[in-house]
């Protein structure tokens, strides 16, 4: 029987159970021996993850031919034209691939989210606004390789949801397990 575990990933936090350079993991959370994060979440961004031992729904959820969305808020440097959003959401030319077409929305009004340890830094000269970014693929980096192509670095990149699983409810470093009906696709 397989079991299903939403996780908020905190910032500075491996998306596996070894530690490596010094780095913290999954690990420190009391996670359940046998499970295994669907997708990853750079060591530098925060939010949902999946962990679980059902392989078969791990590639349903993640092979983008299956066009499963992962919802991001990035925290930006200034405040994108609504021409630099465009360029993100038809897709954009990265490295050695070509992004596939996205939505990409600026969060009006700016959400509220919990301060990160340690802080973003903030200028008093340039405004940071946060974007909400839905892709259906996850190559290494690719959302903040994308903000970077339209000259807005992230700063701050929180997933919010995969598929139909959100982060709701869940302060980082917390888990919850969910049943298999939970996941629908």
């Amino acid at each position: 029987m397989s079991r299903y575990f939403l996780f908020h990933k905190p910032y500075g936090v491996l998306s596996q159970f070894t530690p490596e350079d010094g780095a913290r993991s999954l690990a420190e959370f009391g996670l359940p021996k046998g499970v295994y994060p669907a997708g990853r979440l750079d060591k530098d961004s925060e939010g949902l993850l999946l962990l679980t031992d059902d392989g078969p729904l791990i590639e349903r959820l993640l092979n983008p031919r299956n066009e499963k969305p992962k919802t991001y808020w990035a925290l930006v440097e200034r405040v994108p034209s609504e021409e630099a959003l465009q360029r993100m959401r038809t897709g954009l030319r990265i490295e050695d691939y070509h992004t596939k077409p996205c939505t990409a929305t600026l969060l009006d009004p700016q959400p509220e989210v919990a301060p990160r340890d340690p802080p973003v830094r903030l200028r008093k000269s340039v405004q940071d606004v946060w974007l909400e970014v839905s892709i259906v693929e996850g190559k290494n980096r690719q959302l903040r390789k994308m903000t970077a192509a339209i000259g807005h670095p992230t700063l701050r990149l929180l997933r919010q949801s995969m598929a139909n699983l959100t982060l709701e409810g869940l302060a980082p470093g917390q888990s919850r397990e969910i049943g298999r009906g939970d996941i629908a696709f």
